[in-house]
């Protein structure tokens, strides 16, 4: 196999990717590259350069990818609707292979030999950014430290850690595993691996409880074209910003927490609680101005793609040729998607109290339950006996034994 000289990794400045660089730079006696993307971490990204240069890494690149994260990620899951298994936003796995794609543009700049991930060989990020990497080089050399070396627990990671002079955030005390992005917060590890216990108010970091939640409610309205958010409040704002306000706003109205047991591509279940302020709200928005818009036989066919749009996302699929498809559908059925939603934020809870559009659906002349001459109710009478005909046949057909 060919010597190792350069290899670009997928850095965090974590307890994970701190160790890899560290122990990449040993195993392969090599130049090794640490890519950072700003996908809205929270974290102070001069000294997760500052702490990656200490660790050995030979250059560092970070990159701000907020808007294209937001735009190009999230908004497509956001008019698919996608939630995995009922309750999962998929904040972590729409961001991976956004990381992945930046870091073989890193890869092919600095020509390298490999790229390196921090997937754990239990996880779904080591689906996504290998089939990410993949689908960019088809003879890319991948290598994931988590399957290959002696470390066997986070504990033995901070161990390792503390041996190299390494700081990590991380206790073993409270080993929390812990992803941000701009969309979400996830948590794992630690006293979550037991479902049955609750999660420690104090591990929450974007939403208020909804018992410490404000005792009066908050109303805002989102505006959407051709199913994108474009303003929040009747002012418009960037993908990135507006999702970032709408965190602010959600998080103090304790908006956005999910604790679930998930089925991971690879096999196992998993505990995870997320934390999902601004995407909870937009999901519940983009309905609601869906509902006067959508023709509802397009509605349903769309509804149906749902699971597995959301599959393809949680599984790493992002850059499939099936993926290509869906996407290109679900945008036809958002070409209507335009107009206002009106939100209640109480306590945990997101409401909508009303929606408007210039292209509705909706009308009143049609739906009224006042006398009206557009619609003649004795109509209905020959729809139900056609439909019924099946259902009469077959209560026949019993009838006569």
């Amino acid at each position: 196999m060919k010597e190792l000289k350069k290899i670009v990794l997928a850095y965090s400045g974590g307890l994970d990717t701190s160790v890899i660089l560290r122990w990449l730079i040993e195993t392969y006696k090599c130049e090794v590259i640490a890519f950072c993307a700003d996908i809205g971490q929270g974290e102070e990204l001069l000294a997760v350069r500052e702490k990656a240069l200490k660790t050995g890494a030979s250059k560092v690149y970070i990159e701000d990818v907020k808007e294209e994260f937001v735009r190009d990620f999230v908004f497509p899951c956001l008019k698919a609707n996608a939630v995995y298994e009922g309750r999962y936003l998929l904040g972590t796995s729409m961001a991976r292979p956004l990381i992945a794609k930046k870091q073989m543009e890193v890869a092919k700049k600095e020509k390298v030999d490999a790229v390196a991930h921090g997937a754990t060989g239990k996880g779904n990020d080591q689906v996504r950014f290998e089939l990410t990497y993949y689908a960019f080089d088809p003879e890319i050399r991948v290598i994931a430290p988590w399957r290959e070396w002696e470390l066997k627990s986070r504990s033995d990671l901070i161990a390792y850690a503390k041996k190299h002079g390494i700081p990590v955030a991380a206790t073993a005390k409270r080993p929390y595993s812990m992803d941000r992005n701009l969309f979400h917060l996830s948590f794992e590890g630690g006293i979550l691996e037991d479902p049955w216990k609750e999660p420690p108010e104090d591990m929450f970091v974007l939403t208020l409880s909804p018992e410490k939640a404000p005792d009066k409610p908050t109303y805002i309205e989102i505006e959407f074209d051709k199913g994108e958010p474009i303003a929040l409040n009747r002012k418009r704002l960037s993908p990135a910003t507006l999702l970032a306000e709408l965190n602010q706003i959600g998080g103090r109205n304790g908006i956005g927490r999910v604790d679930l047991v998930e089925n991971r591509y690879v096999g196992m279940k998993s505990r995870g609680v997320y934390e999902t302020p601004g995407g909870t709200i937009l999901h519940v928005a983009h309905r609601a101005v869906e509902s006067i818009t959508l023709d509802r036989e397009v509605m349903h066919l769309r509804d149906s793609l749902i699971p597995r749009f959301s599959e393809l996302v949680y599984y790493g699929y992002w850059y499939s040729p099936e993926m290509e498809v869906l996407k290109k559908t679900i945008d036809e059925t958002q070409r209507d998607v335009t107009g206002i939603a009106r939100l209640k934020l109480y306590k945990g809870n997101c409401e909508v109290v009303g929606r408007k559009s210039p292209r509705s659906l909706y009308d009143p002349a049609f739906a009224t339950f006042e006398e009206e001459k557009v619609y003649r109710q004795k109509d209905a009478e020959g729809f139900i006996r056609l439909n019924a005909l099946r259902l009469r046949i077959r209560a026949l057909r019993e009838r006569q034994g």
